[in-house]
């Protein structure tokens, strides 16, 4: 028997795993507990929820992954350092950095209280695009696909492609720094006046309230430019980050940052950039649906050339840019391929994950299990902890009951019905960027106010971000234009005419839905429930959107509850437990 502790660590999105020979037992992000978005530290806590869940110590793991390898393309960093003359304070930030990875079993082991203590575990450093592709295909259905990573960077390198056939992964090719998809929608994500690191799924929102404009899209190609040889490179002018050691890190609450830094070429192309608190115009909508569309022409340009030299029909996507979900719903129509999947971390975060997939299969040989879903990894709670806990606290004018599942399912789906805002806490935390039903807040999908009740009296965000529909995977037909499974809410598809009216909370303003379909072997009690409120309401829908204010989303029933009472959601389930603002059944 084999423990592996998967680690991302002193990265954003920093996460830890365990696994026992090759079943996943539980996988987390640190931002979970420490409760500061991406944070980028050493995921301790992460691992102790771990060591946990597995009933084990930190003395009986085997193999400590970490997802990260200090001396990946280390004469390109060299010369990359000594070319551009990098200020000694970034050399040396990046220096500690490294050394911290370098040191990360005493790290690990101090933080849990082994000073002293023998802790056998070996430690294993997986290349970050390796780690990225092992953590999709390793838990694809596929028996062989090839594979396009694509992120900002890791180890230098931004873009990775290769192939998996069974428990092996090859590297056919890579782009490395400064060249990277990542940087260069980032760098519009900040011109266009969203500053903070995760920010890129705003212009994804905001794109469609836009025209694509072809002399923009014409300026936005000179600055990424696809290449003959299926990878694309950007034009430097556009970026004034290339000499930079300081323009990326972590600050003192372990939250990385970009700075926002722009060439003054770059603004004789595009003009002056947005500020935080300006106003959004017509201009500012075009841009982001030019750079969208321009970033699609470049996925789609790398996956072709891929196919085209595999010769495979399956592919896995992963990486911080797969998390855009408006392309990976094109991907299939605009190449070759017949099926693509997606994993629930494809971020960062899931790498940790992919380094010890990528040890187990690849570099000990050990042969793949069944596919598995591999969502719900994270933190829960048993109805007699959450009983204690509600005790516990002054919820004078709430009224605080435990219902069956029966029951629960009954009120709830009648509670939706009838309008309510629910905040939906039960089973095991998600692991990744989405909430699939077990941190999630549901509302009517019909609801025609939700949007505006859900951005600025619930969720406190940007009016033009969609929220998701979560449907039973039987019912796609009726509702999408296109047909496919969906679990991890990892593509948007067109949502059929007809249906729009019907479901206005959560078709956006192109006439789309970035879907999640449901099935109950999956998520049995948001099954039941979608159900539910579709016979009541015959609709077999709800709008998902995350369960948080701003913030990290919500892991404990702790965080469920103060989330509820500082907004204005209705109920909250926890488990078997509803509080509610208002006297129910």
């Amino acid at each position: 028997m084999i423990y592996t502790l998967g680690i991302n660590a002193y990265h954003g999105d920093s996460s830890a795993c365990i696994y026992r020979d090759g079943e996943l037992i539980a996988a987390t992000e640190e931002e979970r507990i420490r409760r500061v978005k991406h944070w980028a530290g050493l995921p301790t806590e992460a691992v102790k929820f771990c060591l946990v869940e597995a009933g084990i110590g930190l003395e009986e793991v085997d193999v400590i992954t970490v997802s990260r390898d200090p001396w990946a393309k280390f004469p390109l960093k060299l010369l990359h350092v000594l070319k551009n003359r990098t200020s000694i304070g970034a050399i040396r930030e990046k220096a500690a950095h490294i050394g911290g990875i370098k040191t990360i079993k005493a790290d690990v082991a101090h933080a849990l209280g082994h000073n002293g203590t023998p802790v056998k575990a070996k430690v294993k450093f997986i290349e970050h695009h390796r780690s990225h592709m092992a953590s999709s295909f390793f838990v694809s259905p596929f028996e062989e696909s090839a594979i396009l990573s694509v992120d900002g960077m890791g180890d230098f390198t931004s873009t990775m492609r290769g192939t998996g056939k069974g428990n092996k992964i090859s590297v056919l090719d890579s782009v490395s720094f400064p060249h990277s998809v990542g940087f260069f929608y980032t760098c519009f994500t900040q011109f266009l006046g969203f500053p903070n690191f995760g920010d890129e799924y705003k212009v994804m929102g905001l794109s469609p309230y836009g025209t694509p404009d072809e002399d923009l899209m014409k300026k936005i190609r000179e600055f990424i430019k696809i290449k003959k040889n299926g990878l694309f490179e950007l034009d430097l002018k556009y970026l004034n980050r290339v000499g930079q050691g300081d323009w990326a890190g972590i600050d003192n609450a372990g939250r990385p940052f970009i700075k926002p830094k722009f060439s003054d070429y770059m603004i004789s192309k595009f003009g002056k950039p947005r500020a935080k608190d300006e106003p959004l115009t017509a201009s500012h909508m075009n841009l982001a649906a030019s750079v969208q569309r321009v970033c699609e022409e470049v996925i789609f340009h790398m996956a072709e050339d891929l196919q085209k030299k595999t010769g495979l029909k399956n592919l896995c996507i992963t990486g911080g840019v797969a998390q855009n979900s408006v392309v990976n719903g094109k991907i299939i129509e605009n190449t070759s391929f017949d099926h693509l999947f997606v994993p629930p971390a494809g971020h960062d975060g899931g790498t940790s994950v992919g380094s010890a997939l990528f040890y187990y299969h690849h570099d000990l040989n050990k042969p793949r299990s069944r596919f598995m879903h591999q969502a719900y990894t994270g933190m829960s709670f048993t109805n007699d902890e959450i009983d204690a806990f509600l005790k516990s606290r002054d919820l004078k004018g709430f009224y605080v009951k435990k219902y069956t599942e029966n029951e629960l399912v009954e009120v709830v789906s009648d509670s939706l019905v009838d309008g309510c805002v629910v905040g939906w806490f039960q089973g095991k935390a998600e692991f990744g960027p989405r909430a699939l039903g077990n941190r999630s807040i549901i509302v009517d999908p019909s609801r025609k106010d939700a949007k505006d009740l859900l951005n600025s009296k619930i969720k406190r965000r940007e009016s033009f971000r969609p929220f998701a529909p979560s449907i039973l995977k039987e019912a796609t037909a009726e509702y999408f234009e296109q047909v496919d499974d969906v679990p991890y809410m990892e593509k948007v598809y067109p949502i059929r005419k007809e249906k729009r009216e019907l479901i206005p909370a959560v078709t956006h303003v192109d006439g789309t839905g970035r879907l999640q379909t449901v099935e109950e072997k999956d998520a049995p009690r948001y099954y039941r429930l979608i159900a539910a409120f579709g016979k009541k309401s015959g609709v077999p829908i709800l709008l998902n959107t995350s369960f948080n204010e701003n913030e990290p989303i919500v892991n404990t029933p702790e965080h469920a509850l103060e989330c509820f009472l500082r907004t204005q959601m209705d109920i909250l389930v926890l488990e078997n437990f509803i509080v509610s603002r208002k006297p129910l059944k």
